[in-house]
């Protein structure tokens, strides 16, 4: 689908116009959103505005890194919309050519973050818009959206941490190790978008940027903070699998250790057993009257004496 908002020379808003016809010198600036198109909508980027080759074929392919493209009236621009789905994270790329009366949107996927920008320039005094503008604000929202995420993985690591409902150790480092594999890919999108958004400050192309540049500086400096939380928490969840690691370590050297004292305590009495297990005809003790009782007796105190000797060197602490 392919939706168009039109602006003339007196700032009147034109929509429901088709693209197949029309007059863009008509109009001091337009919007046009390639949501989902189809195949024959997608020739429109070549047919119509007459876009490049290269820049056509990167929108078709997904997920290219966020990245810009300068071209002669325009410049091109690659970014990521994530959000979250059961424990996974969910990019969508979303592409942008904007020149100095236009800008042109295609994603393949539906973008709430289009939808709304979209919605505010239609019912918002659209003297102040540009497309600009709109390049401006619709990636302020996506990067406002990464945020919501972020916290959420913030408070997973909280209860994980915690373990408030006592959960087992292979239970709580599965959701751990899934944790940080969310983090991982976050930063495979925040990272470049951080990036991005630099060369766009920098660039002596980018005019139109420049003139707002403290709105791009607030975008930049959000990622920036995404970026170094992001960091943060991925050494988070290192601490907290080394100390699960550990405690497991701990967990494990204890009960060999108990373990150890059972078997050296035993030893000696399974020794005492063994020699009087053997069916010798002369051995001198097996006929004697009190020899089983004396045996026991022998038994019970060797074990009692060394169960005491290793409590008093501090073993069972």
């Amino acid at each position: 689908m392919i939706n168009f908002i039109g602006i003339t020379d007196e700032n009147n808003l034109k929509t429901e116009i088709s693209i197949s016809n029309i007059n863009f010198s008509n109009y001091k600036w337009f919007w046009v959103d390639f949501n989902q198109p189809t195949d024959e909508e997608i020739r429109h980027l070549a047919d119509t505005f007459r876009f490049h080759p290269l820049a056509i074929e990167d929108c078709i392919h997904r997920l290219q890194r966020p990245k810009l493209d300068y071209y002669d009236d325009y410049t091109f621009f690659v970014t990521h919309i994530v959000r979250e789905e059961e424990k996974k994270i969910i990019k969508e790329e979303l592409n942008f050519f904007v020149g100095v009366n236009f800008i042109v949107t295609f994603h393949l996927k539906p973008s709430k973050e289009v939808d709304e920008i979209w919605e505010r320039v239609l019912q918002k005094n659209i003297e102040k818009w540009d497309p600009f503008y709109v390049f401006y604000r619709t990636l302020d929202k996506i990067v406002d959206n990464y945020f919501p995420i972020i916290y959420k993985i913030e408070d997973d690591l909280d209860k994980i941490e915690n373990n408030i409902n006592h959960k087992s150790m292979n239970f709580l480092m599965t959701e751990l190790f899934d944790t940080r594999y969310m983090l991982l890919n976050l930063m495979h999108t925040v990272n470049p978008m951080r990036d991005l958004l630099y060369r766009m400050l920098n660039s002596h192309h980018l005019i139109k940027i420049s003139e707002r540049r403290e709105y791009f500086s607030d975008i930049y400096d959000h990622l920036l903070k995404l970026s170094d939380t992001i960091m943060s928490d991925r050494e988070l969840t290192a601490d907290i699998r080394d100390s699960y690691l550990s405690l497991n370590s701990h967990q494990t050297n204890r009960v060999m250790k108990i373990l150890t004292i059972i078997t050296s305590i035993f030893a000696p009495l399974t020794f005492i057993a063994g020699i009087y297990g053997m069916n010798y005809e002369n051995m001198p003790e097996l006929t004697w009257k009190y020899g089983y009782f004396l045996t026991l007796g022998l038994m019970g105190i060797t074990g009692i004496s060394m169960f005491i000797w290793f409590k008093r060197r501090g073993w069972f602490k």
